[in-house]
C-alpha cells in the first residue's frame, strides 16, 4: 500500500503549523522567548482652558495605530465630565462634556504605547484640493514663480515637496519666499503651494519622544500624497528631510484640529513622557486578543479559560514525550498516557510533593487492593471499592498534613483519582500474574516517564510556546504521526543482542 497519502498528511501538517507559528511571530510580534522586553512609551496629555460657566464640549484628537507604535492602554482623568470616543475616516477623537463649568479646567489622557516596528497604520484618505483662492498681486507672481523653479527641479511629487521646502525654509530661500512669510504661516504656505500645483497635501501633528520631557507641544508636519495616491510620504516642514523618525509619534493625521474647545477659552495642551520595559508577552496581549482567522490564539478567551488552556496545550508535549520513551527507547508504562497526568499533577503539586503522595497513594493502595482480592468481588465492584479506598488515602493524608502545618501536603488533591485507582488495580493484577520483578518494572517506567514529561511541560520556555503559537499544536501531530511510522528496534531490545558480541573473539 502506498504511504504517499500518509507522507503528505504529515507535510500539509508541518507546513501549516510552522506557517502559523512565523506568522503570528512575524506578523503580530509575539516573541519567541518569554523573557523579551518590549520598550513602552507613557504619554501623558494635560488640557487646559478657561471656562465660560456654562455647557462645554471638548473635542480632542488622539493617536492611533502608526507605523512604528501600537496602542496599547488608554485612559483618562475627568472628574464630572461625560467622555465618548469616536472614530472616522479621518482618526480618533475624545469628546468630554458637561453642562457647567467655571474657572481654569484641567483634563488629562495618559496612553501606552507600544515600539512595535512592524506595526503599519491603516491607509488615510487623501485630502481634497483646496479650491482656487485669489493672491493678491505681489503674492500671486512670487508663488508662480517659486512653484515653477521647484517643479523643474523635481520628478515627482515627493521631490517637488522637498525642494519647495527648501524654497520656503531652506537655504534655497530667496525673495520670493521672504515676500509670502511676511503674509502666512511657513507650513502653511507650503501646502497652499502644493495644492496650487494640483498636488494634494496637509498638514499633521505629531510629538518627539524624549524620555522624561514634560510640557511639550506637538509639532506640524507635511503629509504629501503621490499624483496616483498610492504613496505617502511625510515631510518636515523645517528641514524637508522626508520619513518619519524612530521617535516620532504621529498624535493627529488626518488635518483636523488636535483640540477643539467649545464653551471656553485660552485652551491649550502639553504632553509629558516616560519610557520603561515590559516584558514582550505582556505587551502584546492586547494586540493577540484580536483574534482573525490568521490571528488564532487563546487570548480572546476570559482569563479563567486562559489559564486552563495553558495547561491543557501542554498535553500535547507530554504525548509527544510518552511516544519517544516508548517507541523509540522502549520504556514500560503502567497505562498508556498514565504518566502524563500524573506529571499534570506534579505541576500543580510540585515534583517531590508529588512523587511522595503518588508513592504512599499506590502503597497503600496496594495493600488494600492485595487485601480486596481475597473477597473474590467482581471487577466493578472491586474498581469502585478501589476509587472509594483512594479518595479516603487522599482525605487522610490530606488532613494530617494539615494537621502537621504541611501546607504543601494539602496539593495531593489534585491527583487523578480515577486514573490512580485504574493504576493500583493493574498493577495488582500484574503481580498476581508477572510477579513483583515486573511491577516494579512498569511501576518504575511510569514514575521516570511521568517525572521527564514534568519537566519537559513545566519548562518555561514550552510553556510559552504552546499557549502563545497554536501552529505548535499540528507540528506535534505531525511529529507523533511520524513516530507512530516506527517498525525499527526500540533501545532498550538491543540488549538482547549482548551475548552475540560477548561470543565474537576480540579483533
Amino acid at each position: 500500500m502506498s504511504r504517499l497519502p500518509f507522507y503528505l498528511i504529515v507535510g500539509i501538517l508541518l507546513i501549516a503549523g510552522v506557517a502559523m507559528t512565523a506568522h503570528r511571530h512575524f506578523q503580530f510580534e509575539i516573541p519567541w522567548l518569554p523573557g523579551e522586553q518590549r520598550q513602552v512609551w507613557e504619554v501623558e496629555a494635560m488640557i487646559t482652558y478657561n471656562a465660560d460657566e456654562g455647557p462645554v464640549s471638548v473635542d480632542f484628537a488622539l493617536p492611533s495605530q502608526q507605523q512604528g507604535f501600537r496602542v496599547l492602554t488608554e485612559n483618562t482623568a475627568s472628574s464630572g465630565y461625560g467622555l465618548a470616543y469616536q472614530a472616522d475616516r479621518f482618526g480618533r477623537r475624545a469628546n468630554w462634556t458637561t453642562r457647567e463649568a467655571t474657572g481654569e479646567q484641567q483634563l488629562y489622557y495618559s496612553a501606552q504605547l507600544l515600539v512595535a516596528p512592524q506595526a503599519r497604520a491603516e491607509a488615510q484618505p487623501p485630502p481634497e484640493l483646496a479650491s482656487a483662492t485669489a493672491w493678491e498681486r505681489p503674492y500671486e507672481t512670487a508663488a508662480s514663480q517659486i512653484i515653477e523653479r521647484a517643479w523643474q527641479r523635481s520628478a515627482d511629487n515627493a521631490t517637488f515637496a522637498r525642494e519647495l521646502i527648501r524654497d520656503v525654509n531652506g537655504e534655497q530661500q530667496g525673495e520670493n519666499a521672504r515676500l509670502l512669510l511676511t503674509r502666512f504661516d511657513a507650513t502653511e504656505l507650503i501646502v497652499r503651494l502644493l495644492h496650487q500645483a494640483d498636488v494634494k497635501a496637509r498638514v499633521v501633528s505629531g510629538l518627539v519622544l524624549k524620555d522624561g520631557r514634560r510640557r511639550q507641544t506637538l509639532s506640524p508636519w507635511l503629509q504629501v500624497f503621490s499624483q496616483d495616491e498610492s504613496q505617502q510620504w511625510l515631510f518636515n516642514p523645517e528641514t524637508g528631510e522626508r520619513g518619519k523618525p524612530d521617535n516620532f509619534l504621529l498624535w493627529e493625521a488626518g488635518g483636523q484640529a488636535v483640540l477643539e474647545v467649545e464653551g471656553g477659552s485660552n485652551s491649550r495642551v502639553t504632553f509629558s513622557m516616560l519610557t520603561h520595559s515590559q516584558p514582550a508577552a505582556a505587551a502584546v496581549r492586547n494586540h493577540g486578543s484580536d483574534d482573525t482567522l490568521l490571528n488564532f490564539s487563546i487570548h480572546s478567551l476570559p482569563l479563567e479559560e486562559q489559564a486552563l488552556f495553558q495547561t491543557i496545550l501542554l498535553i500535547p508535549i507530554g504525548a509527544l514525550v510518552v511516544v519517544l520513551l516508548r517507541v523509540l527507547i522502549g520504556i514500560k508504562t503502567s497505562g498508556t498516557f498514565m504518566p502524563v497526568l500524573i506529571a499534570l499533577a506534579f505541576i500543580q503539586t510540585s515534583l517531590v510533593t508529588g512523587l511522595l503522595g503518588f508513592l504512599l497513594i499506590v502503597a497503600v493502595g496496594l495493600v488494600i487492593r492485595n487485601y480486596l482480592s481475597y473477597l473474590n468481588l467482581l471487577l466493578v465492584a472491586r474498581v469502585s471499592a478501589v476509587i472509594i479506598t483512594v479518595i479516603a488515602i487522599i482525605s487522610v493524608f490530606s488532613v494530617i498534613a494539615y494537621r502537621m502545618g504541611l501546607n504543601a501536603g494539602l496539593t495531593i488533591t489534585f491527583f487523578p483519582m480515577i486514573i490512580l485507582s485504574w493504576t493500583i488495580e493493574r498493577m495488582s493484577i500484574l503481580w498476581e500474574e508477572e510477579g513483583p520483578r515486573e511491577v516494579l518494572i512498569q511501576g518504575g517506567g511510569s514514575l521516570m516517564t511521568a517525572v521527564i514529561v514534568y519537566l519537559a511541560m513545566n519548562n518555561p520556555l514550552v510553556r510559552h510556546i504552546t499557549f502563545n503559537f497554536l501552529g505548535v499544536q499540528l507540528i506535534l501531530m505531525a511529529l507523533i504521526l511520524l513516530l507512530g511510522n516506527y517498525t525499527g528496534y526500540r533501545l532498550l531490545e538491543l540488549r538482547r543482542f549482548k551475548p552475540i558480541t560477548d561470543d565474537e573473539p576480540d579483533t
